[in-house]
């Protein structure tokens, strides 16, 4: 009877845990079908808000490709030709600093050529007039005053020993 006994208790323990795995997976059941029952609403409601903005994107960007690829283009374009405008600029800017440049060292020899003959003619004008007319000058001086001595000595004489002043024989 022991035995039995054992043997019904097992039975009811086994029982008791097959009716609460069942109310578990009914639980679950319901659980699932309600989360199920969301979200189904959600995507219904995701796609009568989303999908119209999605469609709308699409059909902009269908509309708006060709512009894009046109002005994409046209950058291109514009970017090569200004860089082609830039290389110009820069070789004719290159072209007028080394004109510049040469014109700058061609003044520069016509200063020197022209300081040295300056200094050249003034050379050629002291030795070929100022020394010869210092020459003369005193030469000149020599004479003055020759005459000076020969004259003066003879007023001298004559105007009581007086000398004549210098200036006065300045003519």
């Amino acid at each position: 009877m022991e035995n039995v006994n054992l043997l019904i208790a097992f039975i009811v323990v086994t029982a008791f845990a097959v009716v609460i795995q069942a109310g578990i997976l009914v639980a679950l059941y319901l659980s699932v079908r309600k989360t199920s029952a969301r979200m189904e609403a959600l995507a219904v409601e995701v796609k009568s808000k989303a999908l119209p903005a999605v469609e709308t994107a699409q059909s902009l960007l269908v509309e708006l490709r060709p512009k894009i690829e046109s002005i994409a283009e046209n950058l291109s374009r514009s970017t090569t030709l200004v860089r082609a405008q830039m290389e110009r600029l820069d070789a004719t800017v290159s072209d007028a600093i080394d004109r510049a440049r040469l014109q700058v060292i061609r003044a520069d020899e016509l200063i020197n050529r022209t300081m040295d003959r300056v200094e050249e003619t003034t050379e050629v004008v002291h030795k070929t007039v100022v020394s010869p007319l210092r020459r003369v000058t005193g030469l000149m001086q020599g004479v003055s005053t020759g005459l000076e001595v020969l004259f003066g000595r003879r007023r001298r004489q004559a105007g009581n020993g007086m000398g004549v002043p210098q200036d006065e024989l300045f003519i």
